[in-house]
């Protein structure tokens, strides 16, 4: 299974960027699928995950209120819809799944720049 985030572009302070995450395959309802950043120099860092079976969210307080992650079924993609940007949200976000406790399937990331 392979998952491939895009979206990531350069984008001015106060903008919104929408990241998507699609699996090569449709994954069961037993995944969760997660969207992680990681900055300059330092670890990846959790920031929501969705259930496939319940869609139940889970949002990084970091985040709350500026970034949505929802997913369509139909599509088999998730989605990470991120408003009012800031600089310090710049770094490579990468989506990631699991269906035990640890996410342990992970894609390339795509690089979010804001910058004016």
């Amino acid at each position: 299974v392979q998952l491939q985030a895009s979206g990531g572009g350069t984008v001015q302070p106060g903008a919104s960027l929408r990241l998507s995450c699609a699996p090569s395959v449709r994954l069961s309802s037993d995944y969760h699928v997660g969207w992680f950043r990681q900055f300059p120099g330092k670890g990846r860092a959790f920031i929501a995950s969705v259930s496939l079976s319940t869609s139940m969210t889970y949002t990084a307080d970091s985040v709350v209120g500026r970034f949505v992650i929802y997913r369509d079924n139909a599509e088999n993609t998730v989605y990470l819809q991120m408003y009012n940007l800031e600089p310090a949200d710049t770094a490579v976000y990468y989506c990631a799944a699991r269906d035990g406790d640890e996410f342990d399937l992970w894609g390339p990331g795509t690089q979010v720049t804001v910058s004016s």
